[in-house]
Parts: C-alpha cells; structure tokens; sequence
C-alpha cells in the first residue's frame, strides 16, 4: 500500500509520450485512476490497463492497487502478465504485503525487476532495502544502479552497466538530466557495487564466468545478454531505484523493462488442455497458430455496456469473429476491439499474439475462461481466488430500488470473482461478501453512484466455516406412504475430517448395487446442500470427505427427491456425532507503531487472542508481526490510532482458519438455534 505504483505508472506514460501533463494521485488526475471512488480516497481499487510504446517497443501496463482488499485485481492480473516491477518503499523495505505478492509472482512464473521508490523520503535506505528483500524474500537480486545520495540529497543514479552518473538537475520534470562519468567521490563505492553486478551476472553463464575468473574484460553487452536470460528464467532479479514522484530514476526503469522483461516471443509455449481428450497441448505466441485468449477482467462500462479484457496468446482475432468459449462450450461473437488507456479507448480491427486487448458483445463469458478458435478448441488454466472472509446484509430502501438492486449486484459479482451475493432464506436478508470492510465499503459506495440504488447495510459479519474433528457414521431414511406411489430412500454414510483447506470430497463407496446408482447423484446433492447451509451454526460446512457405503431401495417406491432426503438426514446425523467444530479466519496482521507505544499495542493485540510473532525497529518504529482472529480486529483503524496518537498503521490479510474457542462456539451455535426458534 502506499509505494508509489500508480505515481510511477504516471511517469511512465509521461516520459513514453502516453500523456502530455503529469497527473498527482492526491489531486486525483492520474491517468491510471480513474473511478471516483479512487480519485476521492487517493488509492487504487481497480486495476488499469495502458498502452504505451518505448524505443519501438509496444508496452502493455497494468497498475494494480496495493490494499489486500483488492487482491484479486493483482491475481488476475499477473496471471495474463509476461513481467512484473516490483515497487518498494525506500524507507519501509519489504512490508506484508510484497511478501504476498512476490509469492503470487511465484506461483505464475513471472519474471521481475524491482524497483526501490522514495529514495528522496527521509530515513529511506537502498541498502537497507536490499538486505530487507534478501532477508524476507529470498530473492537472487542484482543491483543495477548505484543511488547518487539519499534522503533530500538523492539526486540520481548511477548506471553501473555504462559507469555513468544520470543527474536528474535541470528541470522539475526530469525530462532533460545530465549524462555524466562518475565524479571520485562515489568512484570507490561504484566501482566495488559494479564488481559485485559481473560476479552475480557471470555466475549465470559458464563463458562469462571463464572470462571472469580469467580477467578478461567483459562487455556491456554481454552482460545485459546474459542479465536478460537469467532475469527470464528467474534466476537473477534486477533492482533500480528512484524517487517517482520527484521524477528522478524513471529512464533507466523503462531502459530495463525493454532489456531485461521478457516479450512475449521469450516466453515458453502457452499450456493448456484439449477440451475433448484433457490432453496437454501447447500454443506459441505467433500469429499463425490458432487463436487463443484468456479472458481475465471483466468491467461495466456506463458508455458501451461490458468490456472484457483479454489476454491473447496465439493467433490473432478481428472485429465481427465469432470465438468459441471453451469454458462454458459456447460460441460468442465480437462486437468491437479496443485499445485500452486506462477509462480512454481506441477502436482497432484485429488483436495480434502477445497483445491486451478488451472485447464488446460477449454476453456469456466471464474471468477466467478460455476464448478459442472453434475448429481448434483448448482449455488454458484458469485464475484462482481467495474465498471471501467477511460479509454485510444489505436491503433497499425503497420499492423501486429493490429490482435495480439485484441487476447491479449481478454486474458487479460478473467483474470480480471475489465478490459473492447470497440470500439468506431464513432472514430474508441479501449478504454480499468480499475480501475485507473497505472492499464491502466500496461496493455500497458504487451501487449508490454508478447504479442509483440506495441501500441499508447491517453490520460486518465474518464468514465463518464448520468442520468435523472425528470419524463418524450416520444413516438417513425418507419414508412416505401416502395413495398410490410411496416415497423410499435409504441410504448409510461416513465422513471424516480432511486437512484445512481440502474441501468438501464426495465417495461412492456402494458394492453389490445395494443402492442403483442412478441414485448416487441425488444422495451426494442432498449431502452438499445440507453442507453448504451448515449444520450446527448455519455456517458452510468444510474439509470433509463423505463416503456412502450402504443403504436400500424400493424397486417402486424409491425416487431421487427420496434418496436427496436421505442423503440430508444422513449428513445431520453423522455431523452431531463427529465432534463438530466452528472455524474462524485468522488473519496475518502487522502494526507499524512508534516503538513508546509498543507495550500497549502488543498489550491490545494479546487481549484480542493475538499471537505475536515477532518485531523489528527502524527509524523509531516498530513493526509487530501477529496472527489475530479477524472477529477481533473488526474497526482496527479507529483502535491504532487512539492507542498511538494517529501515528500508528495496520496492514492484515487472510491467513488461515483455525477452530474458535469453545465457549465462542457456544454462543454462536446458541445465536442460530435462537434465530430458527
């Protein structure tokens, strides 16, 4: 949060020749926000893509926003990326957050340069940075560039490929700067930085490496040829630095997006699965394969109703083709192509291999399917998300807001999958659930602005799961006679309890045909509805494997609606006696607090079953690593800055769930049967 993406991102767009004036996030007239909601509270909410082209290369930007809130705009969005800048604080180091999103970048293979912003900020350290990504992430780095002065003296950088100072002194804008050799008072400290650059560098290539050893004098451009390979293979990772909002260090970032981030011809074939035969097959990224793309945002539009943005891999598509959704085995025709710059478009003809590109008149596709070519149909994997951890009720005001409401919330749960609406049948209330209070806070915020609808909400409410703790066996009979044809189901279970996480397993464990299996299918609905619903608290029921194993039938009688009961009453009754449990989200937490009011925050956290792990000190704060129970931490922001006189922060994320304690459980389980009563 906070690192100065969006600022950097404008920069971009400035020296590329994208935009004329520099935009401020606190003013709020960057190119890259452009909801209100963002220009309002100076923060980033959706993610933004933009077009810009540097030395003759094409350069698709995606700015993503830093809250956790918003995580699923960072999820999808390195998914469909080639290459990622990793932005960090000068000051602040590795926060909570970077470790999070460095470990996505892991799980997708994307290469990364990382870039040290606010070098100009007072106790801000490139050193200390570099330690702090050593130390957190355990990342391979190589630094690139030498930092001429911190704090208010930073001035620029050196390039220690070219052993060249860049003086950002002639306007405010960092336009013009000076080129220049580098002056002897950071002669020593360049000199001994560039020597540690060859050996890491060299280390990556046996040839290099011969010549190191050797002596032999190694060119830049050998260097830069083997940086880029090991920065592909993510192997090394090269760091800048800068002061984006001081305009200063932002030339040599663009130099380095196109010398060492992969195009998309670096990138090994696309993998995916044959719709049929669930074969492996790949695609390269030329425009002479079959077309492939994969859809990963999608977004209303108040001029041109839905856009959706995708990602081609192979071939190419034009306006007016029709595709073939491999996802949902449907065809869908493309109205218009566009050229996203941020909320700005342009209208083109075709979309070419390795290019972003957003679509009108897709009414059936949504984030994570796979758009093919229909002779030549493949499935590429799809984007997985969070599952939300809290949510809110929430009711119209008024007759007529009701049917705008239910249409609003159906686009808004179409654009981010991390967004669920539910009913509540027993209440009577509609719960929207999300990743965290400002992101529920932000929708309420959209369904009155974008859409008109005005709405009451009820308290935040955490979303809760249910589990068992033992083997146990149940057996659930449905038996109705009434005239004519009878009702007969019969069925016998186990369950046991899976790993955190695992889910809920269905097993169908019949011999003998004791129960037709035309039947299993209805058992196995009736189970997972009754799961979904809850069983002691009202809560989804998790990580649970269900094994039928026996039962009986009626050769007239028996029906699936009889056999769905049964399978019902089977899982209520081997739920009660397997020891149940009620989980609770526990969330990663970090307080940055200045260190004379450590012993009350960590006094705070311990109060509300926090458990700390660990602190560090810098500059006069001290940052608190805890694990907390989210129930806990409801409306931190207003207790931080009460116990620290406003100058303490916050940051949490979904951890993991672990059971409540047993009285809490109690008064949960209590609150439901009062609430059924």
């Amino acid at each position: 949060i906070d690192g100065g993406k969006t600022t950097t991102t404008e920069r971009l767009l400035f020296y590329t020749g994208n935009i004329h004036k520099i935009g401020s996030v606190d003013e709020g007239t960057t190119t890259t926000d452009s909801m209100i909601q963002e220009r309002e509270r100076g923060i980033t909410i959706q993610s933004a893509c933009v077009t810009t082209f540097w030395k003759n290369y094409r350069i698709n930007i995606i700015d993503t926003p830093g809250h956790v809130d918003f995580t699923a705009e960072v999820e999808r969005s390195l998914r469909v990326l080639d290459g990622a800048i990793m932005i960090f604080d000068g000051n602040a180091g590795v926060q909570a957050q970077s470790e999070t999103v460095w470990r996505q970048a892991d799980k997708y293979q994307v290469p990364r340069l990382a870039y040290v912003n606010k070098m100009d900020k007072i106790g801000a350290s490139f050193q200390a940075t570099l330690e702090s990504i050593k130390q957190k992430l355990h990342a391979p780095i190589v630094p690139v560039v030498y930092p001429i002065g911190e704090e208010h003296d930073f001035m620029g950088v050196i390039d220690l490929m070219e052993m060249k100072m860049i003086i950002y002194d002639k306007d405010e804008e960092g336009m013009e700067f000076t080129v220049k050799d580098v002056t002897p008072e950071y002669l020593e400290a360049a000199t001994a930085a560039r020597a540690v650059m060859v050996e890491k560098i060299a280390g990556e290539d046996e040839a290099l490496m011969e010549k190191f050893l050797g002596d032999q004098e190694i060119s830049v451009a050998e260097l830069k040829a083997v940086l880029r390979r090991a920065t592909i293979n993510r192997k090394l990772f090269p760091v800048y630095c800068g002061a984006s909002w001081r305009n200063k260090g932002i030339h040599p970032l663009l130099d380095a997006i196109v010398d060492y981030l992969p195009s998309p011809l670096d990138i090994p074939p696309t993998q995916g699965f044959d719709v049929v035969t669930n074969e492996v097959i790949s695609r390269k990224s030329e425009n002479q394969e079959p077309f492939s793309g994969l859809l990963f945002k999608v977004q209303s539009d108040p001029h041109v109703g839905t856009l959706s943005y995708v990602r081609i891999y192979s071939g190419t598509v034009k306006t007016g083709q029709e595709v073939y959704n491999s996802t949902k085995q449907k065809s869908e025709r493309i109205g218009r192509l566009l050229l996203m710059h941020a909320d700005k478009r342009e209208g083109i003809e075709e979309g070419y291999a390795g290019e972003i590109i957003a679509c009108i008149g897709l009414k059936e596709s949504a984030t994570g399917d796979t758009l093919c070519d229909k002779l030549h149909p493949i499935s590429l994997s799809p984007i997985q998300f969070s599952e939300p951890v809290i949510s809110l009720s929430i009711e119209p005001e008024t007759a007529d807001d009701q049917e705008k409401m239910g249409a609003a919330l159906n686009r808004l749960s179409s654009e981010d999958p991390t967004f669920r609406v539910s009913y509540n049948h027993e209440t009577g209330q509609t719960i929207i659930a999300g990743m965290g209070e400002l992101y529920l806070e932000i929708i309420v915020d959209r369904l009155k602005r974008e859409f008109g609808v005005n709405v009451k909400t009820g308290a935040p409410q955490v979303a809760y799961r249910e589990t068992i703790s033992t083997n146990a066996e149940g057996e659930g009979k449905y038996i109705h006679q009434s005239g004519g044809h009878g009702q007969y189901g019969h069925c016998k279970i186990r369950i046991e309890p899976k790993n955190r996480g695992e889910g809920v397993e269905f097993v169908n464990a019949i011999k003998g045909g004791v129960i037709p299996a035309n039947f299993i299918p209805a058992i196995e609905k009736g189970i997972r509805e009754t799961l979904t619903k809850g069983i002691i608290a009202g809560y989804p029921c998790t990580d649970i494997k269900v094994s039928v194993y026996d039962g009986s039938y009626h050769e007239v009688d028996s029906s699936e609606a009889a056999f769905k009961l049964a399978g019902s009453y089977a899982i209520k009754d081997a739920f009660i006696q397997a020891n149940p449990l009620i989980l609770e989200p526990i969330m990663k937490f970090e307080v940055a607090t200045p260190s004379e009011f450590l012993g009350t925050v960590i006094g705070d956290l311990s109060s509300r079953r926090g458990q700390v792990g660990g602190t560090t000190e810098a500059f006069g704060f001290t940052t608190v690593a805890a694990t907390v129970p989210l129930e806990a931490v409801r409306g931190y922001a207003t207790v931080i800055r009460s116990l620290t006189q406003g100058r303490g922060s916050f940051y949490m994320e979904p951890s993991h769930y672990d059971p409540v304690p047993r009285d809490i459980q109690e008064k949960l389980t209590i609150k439901t049967t009062d609430k059924k009563e």
